[in-house]
């Protein structure tokens, strides 16, 4: 899979052939976060998770908009040369995936979008701050990182490298605090809008997000279906495994109809 030196080191290849399936991770993720669903999902298309800029194996430094972010994007589904790509994303990935599809609309066969915002509008990452600060790091163990997260540790084991005093997060704080903080700057709803392909908007019953707005996206949307799923947190697609499967499924499958 031959991609641009500037992607190489960011690209996860999960296997499978077909129509290319693109894996967005959230803030503070990377691609190999996406291991469990990939493993489904390669059933349905070449699978391939991208680490986004400041985060996993990806470049440490570099301009951090919405638009850059969209472009690694892009330019991964190019050096792919498999024909349009679907684009599921999770959060921030999911930010990233309908801005692709938006600037690109020929390299796009569909979005799946998980519990993003498209106006965050007046959010700032103070709240965030006191959080991650509080965080025992450097953690003991990868079994203290589990026990740490709970029902998202094996998320977070992906998430922390080993150094010499214990385990740190691989993403650097302050990048992220930067990264965060053009959401509540910004809507993104004439990308949202300029989107041609199927979308698929799925939420979190217990979403952070502004309630009644991924709703809204999926009816601005051109082609937009909204799937709420019962009893999620904000990563969906690990605390309710199954009903997260069974949305991207059927919407795959009517993709394959398309």
């Amino acid at each position: 899979m031959p991609v641009r030196a500037s992607l190489a080191s960011s690209v996860v290849d999960f296997g499978g052939h077909g129509r290319p399936i693109v894996l967005l991770h959230g803030l503070m993720g990377r691609a190999t976060t996406w291991w469990p669903v990939a493993r489904w999902l390669t059933a349905h298309g070449h699978v391939v998770g991208l680490d986004a800029r400041g985060h996993g194996r990806a470049r440490r430094r570099g301009a951090w908009t919405t638009e850059e972010f969209a472009e690694d994007v892009v330019n991964l589904v190019e050096d792919l040369d498999e024909g349009p790509a679907v684009l599921i994303g999770h959060s921030m990935g999911a930010l990233h995936a309908w801005v692709a599809a938006a600037m690109r609309p020929e390299l796009a066969a569909g979005v799946v979008a998980e519990d993003m915002a498209v106006d965050r509008r007046g959010d700032t990452v103070d709240v965030w701050r006191a959080y991650f600060e509080s965080w025992p790091v450097p953690f003991r163990s990868l079994a203290h990182v589990s026990e740490f997260f709970g029902s998202l540790g094996e998320y977070f084991i992906e998430c922390v490298e080993e150094r010499d005093d214990g385990y740190h997060l691989i993403a650097d704080l302050e990048d992220l605090y930067a990264i965060a903080t053009e959401w509540g700057q910004r809507d993104y709803w004439s990308y949202l809008e300029a989107v041609r392909c199927p979308m698929l908007v799925i939420e979190a019953e217990h979403t952070s997000m502004p309630a009644g707005q991924q709703a809204e996206m999926a009816k601005r949307a051109r082609n937009g279906r909204h799937v709420v799923v019962a009893g999620a947190g904000h990563v969906v697609h690990r605390d309710q495994p199954e009903a997260y499967r069974g949305a991207v499924e059927a919407f795959l499958a009517d993709l394959a109809r398309s």
